[in-house]
């Protein structure tokens, strides 16, 4: 296998890869839209949500976005590299720059709009303690949407056990929900709820924590994307040079 053929191989193998992660992403982003009881339609229930969030609760049709654009690329990668198509390489190099710049892009604005993202989470925050002390226990849908997340991430309110001090659902029933006591049992008192917050934390400081917990595996895979997509790129223009002198 020649130098050209070891590139036509690479150039498929890679490609071939991210059409099967396009294709993963976009069965994850139709499951999120089809999932009622997510996340998702937690927040998209808040009332009193900064209109901001509606531009979050948008995560299914990105996902759905990114796969479909994944699963473009691949084709082009895997077709472009197979019949030796230049116009293929071609837009397979346009559409991976376009993408490039973009995350540069997005890297630079979450750089500097990052004040205003702690305050859309403040906002965030003070709705979903709404939520929780007005609809928690008397709203059926809400409970189940609020048991579902803390269940999901194994958390205790949105800050913590003292989002439910104030609630309905504290007023009528005097204790805490079974997310803010220890495993096996299912209702404990404030006292309890208190001695638990140590261990079971709100949902929104468990977020937090998974995501500084795993920052340098996300910088790294950040980085690593970023490096695969410049050699993409690289190997498209090389093929397509390469192809285009063969012809002629």
């Amino acid at each position: 296998m020649g130098c050209f053929g070891f590139l036509k191989f690479m150039m498929f193998t890679f490609n071939g890869l991210i059409f099967v992660a396009g294709a993963a992403l976009l069965g994850v982003g139709i499951w999120v839209k089809v999932d009622s009881s997510s996340i998702m339609g937690l927040l998209n229930s808040l009332e009193g949500a900064p209109e901001e969030l509606g531009q979050l609760l948008n995560v299914g049709y990105l996902l759905i976005a990114i796969g479909v654009v994944l699963v473009v690329i691949g084709f082009l990668g895997c077709c472009g590299a197979v019949k030796e198509s230049r116009c293929m390489l071609m837009l397979f190099f346009i559409i991976i720059l376009v993408i490039f710049l973009a995350e540069v892009a997005g890297a630079v604005v979450i750089l500097v709009f990052k004040p205003v993202a702690e305050e859309l989470i403040e906002k965030v925050g003070n709705a979903a303690k709404k939520s929780i002390i007005k609809k928690y226990g008397p709203d059926l849908e809400i409970t189940q949407l609020w048991n579902s997340a803390m269940d999901a991430l194994e958390c205790c309110g949105f800050y913590n056990y003292t989002d439910f001090t104030n609630s309905t659902y504290f007023s009528d029933h005097e204790v805490y929900p079974r997310q803010c006591c220890q495993p096996g049992v299912s209702l404990c008192t404030e006292a309890e709820a208190f001695n638990n917050a140590t261990s079971i934390t709100g949902c929104f400081p468990k977020i937090v924590q998974l995501i500084e917990d795993n920052s340098v595996a996300i910088i790294a895979v950040a980085l690593g994307i970023a490096v695969l997509e410049l050699l993409a790129m690289i190997v498209a223009m090389i093929l397509y040079c390469k192809i285009g002198s063969k012809n002629g």
